[in-house]
């Protein structure tokens, strides 16, 4: 884990902030933690904190069972422009409960028992067509939902490798590619295209 704006599903709340504290360096943090709903008070105090000058880095933590659609929106323009020096890191158990406009903006990381799941044998720093094409061939067989997973993964390490440019047309391939494999496309297809469309979205 990092302490830079993120989207962590964890089972475990409690754990995963206290491992976050103990990352802290010269960081300053702000957290706010439920134990059930995020509520839309909660937000409007997050984006206070958000908006207070600091010379220093503030690492604000937001962690939840759930995230409603409302207070996603709210939290949704502090996100996408944050204040300088802010970084924003919600933390909840249900990937699914996270709105596609948040995960467009920032990176979700799998916790507790998906750790083992993060390391990905594809450099994406250095992608090119023959990885590409080996990495296809090496999940040939993989299935529609280990292919999910794998697309999740090579959605984080695009975004945290900092090799592409990432607007909202590339990252529309990963929304893309998930809703190919619900409607039952091959997933070595898919895997393929996405990582030749993602190939010639890398920076020169």
């Amino acid at each position: 884990m990092r302490l830079v704006s993120q989207v962590i599903i964890s089972s475990n709340i409690n754990d995963t902030v206290i491992q976050l504290e103990g990352l802290q360096q010269n960081e300053r943090f702000v957290k706010i933690i439920k134990e059930d709903n995020f509520l839309v008070e909660d937000a409007k105090l997050a984006i206070e904190k958000a908006y207070m000058a600091s010379d220093e880095t503030t690492v604000i933590i937001l962690a939840a069972k759930t995230f409603s659609p409302v207070v996603q929106n709210k939290l949704l323009k502090v996100i996408e422009e944050p204040p300088p020096k802010k970084e924003f890191i919600l933390i909840t158990p249900n990937k699914a409960t996270i709105l596609d406009t948040i995960r467009s903006r920032l990176p979700i990381t799998m916790h507790s028992s998906y750790t083992e799941e993060e390391a990905l044998e594809l450099d994406l720093s250095h992608l090119s067509l023959a990885t590409v094409y080996d990495f296809v061939q090496t999940h040939k067989r993989t299935d529609a939902k280990a292919m999910k997973s794998l697309v999740e993964r090579i959605s984080k390490d695009a975004i945290y490798s900092q090799a592409y440019n990432l607007d909202e047309k590339t990252l529309n391939l990963f929304s893309n590619a998930f809703i190919a494999l619900d409607i039952g496309s091959p997933p070595p297809f898919v895997l393929n295209t996405l990582l030749l469309k993602l190939l010639a979205r890398k920076k020169r």
